[in-house]
């Protein structure tokens, strides 16, 4: 299996850095092939253009973009490991689905409305916040952000999200409560796509 982890924190001692290490030895472990790219790290531009625009008009697509969806194509999985900022993804983030999954390449309107055209590839979610997890699934908001990310975005480019995980209290939780987070990942990781016969 092609796993591609897209990963945004800009902290290098966060607990989404621990679950996205986690996750590579995971799926190396299971024999996949493991692919990271760090939007931080990568300095990726989030911020749709009008030269954008131009360029895709004219049938030329700037080189980072091109990148990003060479990586997407060659995945058969996607796992995001992001932060929950504001109720949403991190601004790098965002941008990255903005600027990457374009009309053409992510989706397209048909005779019947909408398709994706990632169909076949899954992806797990994992995100972290700062609120505990149960005022989050108490007030909504756990199924507010699965219907704007899993829905609005992965499910309408034809992927299957097999999962999103939600770790809350991120900030404060003790050393064994994180320990825990990332044994959950681990096995969700585990569980999903289950073990990769080289």
């Amino acid at each position: 299996m092609k796993h591609l982890i897209i990963y945004a924190h800009p902290n290098p001692a966060s607990l989404s850095n621990a679950m996205k290490d986690a996750l590579v030895e995971t799926y190396e472990a299971q024999g996949a092939e493991v692919v990271v790219r760090d939007l931080y790290a990568l300095d990726f531009e989030p911020v749709l253009k009008g030269s954008d625009f131009v360029a895709m008009k004219a049938g030329k697509l700037p080189e980072d973009i091109v990148t990003e969806q060479g990586h997407i194509s060659w995945a058969d999985a996607i796992t995001v490991v992001a932060p929950v900022w504001w109720t949403g993804l991190p601004a790098i983030l965002k941008g990255y689905i903005d600027r990457v999954f374009l009309y053409g390449f992510a989706y397209q309107y048909g005779v019947n409305g909408p398709e994706g055209l990632l169909k076949g590839k899954k992806v797990l979610l994992v995100s972290n916040h700062g609120s505990p997890a149960d005022i989050y699934a108490a007030n909504g908001m756990h199924g507010a952000i699965s219907q704007t990310q899993d829905t609005g975005i992965f499910a309408f480019c034809g992927m299957e999200v097999v999962q999103h995980l939600y770790f809350g209290a991120v900030p404060s939780v003790d050393d064994a409560t994180r320990k825990g987070y990332l044994d959950e990942v681990r096995a969700a990781a585990t569980k999903r796509f289950g073990a990769v016969t080289a």
